[in-house]
């Protein structure tokens, strides 16, 4: 049996076309959500939107301190695998449900497997390199996305034929979400947008938002590019970000802030979009599959391969780099390669799982 556990969105995403996989070949599997950012019915729509079955258990831990939320997750996480006994449980990224699970299933001696294992940003100030970290020194098969993850994992010691090389599973998430969101009500339309007419952004991260100062340096850097180019730019506002905009009395000149699309909804803006500003790991992944220049807002990235292919490039947070980094951005053809794999990375890490009794070993 494959226990499929999940707490955020962002994860649902990248598991949809594994969890695809095993309904497709009728596995014995069950879906675990933590509901580490929202409660199961804040995002029982966005399954549905995603044509996924529910999960089978629902912890809806909520928010909370690092140290708290991590204690409801893994003994949530802990009570579910000793009654289920699965053979192995899969995790996807960096969040605390990512780390929570994996040391629950590592201390009960259940198999674990890391997907988009070897990430990494070298910034131990960061929550989610701590949870990545763990993880993959916990688990027995190791789902890196490309060579360079693979070789961070085994320049940590980490024993190479625990690792499998597999391509990112949001390469087989983008195409395949993207024509179910082709079935949908089009964003464009309904916000009187026209593709390659806008800018998109978002921004959420705890380091960015949470300081005001930086959170005013990257709205007077998207306000400088509005003026630049004197096009709409598009804001789908995380929660958190909203607080602080209006906690620290931050004004959006020339933004058009709007609640958070959901991820069909954001796949249509995010592919039409001329350009996209971020600080979102997956972001940066999905505009790179998409041929979309992205401008990342942070000083470090756990995804160098999009910045090798030139689909990306670092701004940081101060205004005048932000500007510069736009230009640069804009002035690239969007021709890159895909460097993440070609849409088959959930099948194969679900072979590898389905033969989990006989494999000793992570086969590339």
């Amino acid at each position: 049996m494959i226990s499929i556990v999940l707490g955020t969105r962002p994860e649902t995403i990248k598991m949809s076309p594994i969890i695809r996989e095993c309904e497709t070949r009728n596995l014995d599997y069950f879906i675990l959500h933590s509901g580490q950012h929202y409660s199961y019915d804040m995002d029982r729509a966005f399954f549905e939107d995603l044509e996924l079955p529910e999960p089978k258990y629902n912890l809806d831990v909520g928010s909370g301190t690092q140290a708290g939320q991590t204690a409801k997750i893994m003994t949530g996480i802990e009570d579910i695998l000793v009654k289920e006994s699965p053979g192995i449980i899969l995790v996807q990224g960096d969040t605390n449900t990512v780390m929570t699970g994996a040391l629950a299933a590592a201390k009960l001696h259940i198999r674990v497997g890391h997907v988009e294992a070897g990430l990494r940003s070298f910034d131990r100030t960061m929550p989610e390199e701590i949870n990545r970290v763990v993880a993959d020194h916990v688990s027995d098969y190791l789902f890196a996305p490309t060579e360079t993850a693979r070789q961070y994992l085994l320049n940590e010691g980490i024993e190479e034929n625990k690792i499998c090389v597999t391509g990112n599973t949001i390469v087989d998430a983008v195409f395949q979400n993207r024509e179910i969101a082709k079935k949908g009500a089009d964003i464009l339309d309904t916000l009187g947008l026209e593709p390659q007419g806008y800018f998109l952004v978002t921004s959420h991260r705890q380091e960015n938002v949470d300081n005001p100062e930086k959170l005013r340096s990257i709205i007077a850097g998207l306000e400088a590019v509005h003026r630049e180019y004197s096009l709409p730019v598009i804001f789908p506002m995380h929660p958190r970000t909203r607080k602080m905009v209006e906690r620290f009395g931050v004004s959006l000149d020339g933004i058009s802030v709007m609640s958070p699309a959901g991820f069909l909804e954001f796949l249509q803006l995010e592919s039409n979009a001329r350009l996209v500003l971020t600080d979102s790991g997956g972001v940066q992944e999905e505009t790179c599959i998409l041929g979309v220049p992205c401008v990342t807002l942070r000083e470090n990235t756990e995804r160098p391969e999009t910045i090798e292919v030139g689909g990306n490039v670092l701004a940081g947070t101060g205004a005048d780099r932000i500007l510069v980094s736009a230009r640069e951005m804009l002035s690239r053809t969007g021709s890159w390669q895909n460097s993440y794999g070609d849409g088959t990375a959930g099948g194969m890490i679900v072979t590898i799982c389905n033969g989990i009794s006989s494999r000793s070993s992570c086969t590339r």
